[in-house]
C-alpha cells in the first residue's frame, strides 16, 4: 500500500463511530466523495450512496436494459460502542452499549468519549451489566477523566474501548479502536475515486448504519423499494473485517467470502470472484465460509439480492482480545483490533478488478465446464465398455 492510500486508511480509522453516531464517518466520505467529484446523495435514513448524485439517477441506472450487472458495494460505518443515557450524582455517566463487546477484565478499562464535534475526553468502565445471555455489555458507567463537563447532555456522548491511539502501525499490521468495517468502507472509497478517474460504470457503493445491531441501515435501505424496480441484473458486494478463523489467515491475503453464519452466498457470482481473486492476486488470497459472524449479505440475501462477500481477517474482532498482542494485557479482555495491510490492499484491488469490463457474468462456470468434460473424454474408452 503506498504512503498515500495508507494516510487516507488511518485518517478514516482515526474518526469515532459507534451505531446511530456515524456522523462524522460519513462526514469525512462525503469530503472525500466531492474533492474526488464522485457522484453521491444520503438516503433517507443517512446510509450513503456512491456512484449517483440522486435517487432519481440511482433507479434510473437500475432500469437501464443490459446484460453487464451493477456491482453495489455495501460496508458499515459503524462499530460496537455506547451511548451516554444520564448523569450520577457520583458525576458518573450511565451508558447504554450497542453491539458485541468482550466480557472479561472490563473494570477500569480505558474509553474514550465524543460528540459529533469528535472526540472530547477519556474514561474508566464501572458497573458493568452483561446481557443475559452473557456474550456483550447492555450497560453500565463510565467515570470520566480529565476535564470533560457535566453540562455536556449525557444523550449527546457516545463512545468505546481506547488503547494508546485510535491507530497505529506495527510493520505490517495495523492496530486501531474499530477496524470492523471501516475498512471496507475505505475500499469503497478508494474504488470510487479510482473509477471515477478511469470513467468506469456501472458503480454504487452503499455505506450503511447500524450495521452491529441487526443491519439495521442496510433493511432500511433496502425497504425503500428502489432496488425492486431493476431490469438490468445486480450482484452485492459485501465488503467487511471479519473474525481470523483457522483456513482464513492475517496476512495471506484478502478472503473471498463463500458465506457467513446464516448464509452461503450466491453460487454463479462467487465462481467469477474465485477465478478473478486467482488471475489478480495469484496465492494472495483465501476462500473460506466467515462464519465467525452474520454480515450484511445476510440481509440482502434475505431481500431476494444476489450477493458475494470479501474479508479481511481481523485479529481481535469487536475489540476482544482472542489473539492478544499490543494493548492486550489479558486474554479475552479489551484489545485493539489489527489487520494486515497487505490484505487490505488486496482487498480494495479486488474490488477495482470486480468492476472489469466483459467478465464473464453471463456463464462464470465455463472454465470449469470445459475442465470437467476434457477429464470426461478421458475416461471415454472405459465408458463404453459398459456395453
Amino acid at each position: 500500500m503506498q504512503q498515500q492510500e495508507r494516510q487516507r486508511l488511518f485518517d478514516l480509522l482515526s474518526i469515532p463511530t459507534a451505531p446511530f453516531r456515524e456522523q462524522a464517518v460519513h462526514a469525512h466520505a462525503v469530503e472525500r466523495l466531492q474533492q474526488a467529484g464522485v457522484a453521491h446523495f444520503t438516503d433517507p435514513h443517512g446510509n450513503l450512496v456512491i456512484g449517483v448524485d440522486s435517487p432519481i439517477a440511482y433507479r434510473r441506472l437500475l432500469r437501464q436494459r443490459a446484460d453487464e450487472p451493477v456491482r453495489l458495494y455495501i460496508a458499515h460505518m459503524d462499530h460496537p460502542g455506547f451511548h451516554g443515557r444520564r448523569w450520577h450524582d457520583d458525576g458518573s455517566l450511565e451508558i447504554v452499549w450497542h453491539g458485541g463487546s468482550p466480557v472479561r477484565h472490563l473494570r477500569n478499562a480505558r474509553m474514550w468519549l465524543a460528540d459529533a464535534q469528535g472526540y472530547v475526553g477519556t474514561g474508566r468502565l464501572q458497573a458493568v451489566e452483561l446481557h443475559e445471555k452473557g456474550y456483550c455489555i447492555t450497560r453500565a458507567r463510565v467515570r470520566l477523566e480529565g476535564k470533560l463537563s457535566r453540562n455536556v447532555p449525557a444523550r449527546r456522548l457516545f463512545g468505546g474501548f481506547a488503547f494508546r491511539k485510535p491507530v497505529w502501525r506495527s510493520g505490517a499490521r495495523v492496530y486501531t479502536k474499530a477496524a470492523d468495517d471501516l475498512v471496507g468502507v475505505h475500499c469503497i472509497l478508494e474504488t470510487a475515486v479510482r473509477l471515477q478517474r478511469a470513467g468506469e460504470r456501472p458503480f454504487l457503493g452503499l455505506l450503511t448504519r447500524a450495521e452491529e445491531v441487526g443491519f439495521v441501515g442496510a433493511v432500511a435501505h433496502f425497504e425503500l423499494g428502489w432496488l425492486e424496480a431493476r431490469r438490468r441484473p445486480l450482484v452485492c458486494v459485501s465488503l467487511e473485517a471479519s473474525r481470523t478463523l483457522p483456513g482464513a489467515r492475517i496476512g495471506r491475503g484478502p478472503v473471498v467470502r463463500l458465506g457467513d453464519r446464516r448464509t452461503v452466498f450466491e453460487a454463479d457470482a462467487m465462481q467469477l470472484l474465485d477465478e478473478l481473486a486467482a488471475r489478480t492476486l495469484r496465492d494472495g488470497y483465501q476462500r473460506r465460509i466467515m462464519d465467525g459472524g452474520a454480515c450484511e449479505a445476510t440481509a440482502a440475501t434475505a431481500f431476494g439480492l444476489p450477493t458475494v462477500g470479501l474479508t479481511v481477517p481481523l485479529g481481535n474482532y469487536h475489540n476482544e482480545g482472542y489473539e492478544g498482542g499490543a494493548d492486550c494485557p489479558r486474554p479475552r479482555g479489551p484489545a485493539p483490533e489489527f489487520v494486515n495491510l497487505q490484505d487490505v490492499t488486496g482487498m480494495r484491488r479486488l474490488c477495482q478488478a470486480l468492476m472489469r469490463r466483459n467478465l464473464p457474468w453471463q456463464d462464470p462456470w465455463r472454465g470449469v465446464r470445459r475442465r470437467l468434460q476434457r477429464n470426461r473424454k478421458g475416461y471415454d474408452v472405459l465408458l463404453k465398455e459398459w456395453n
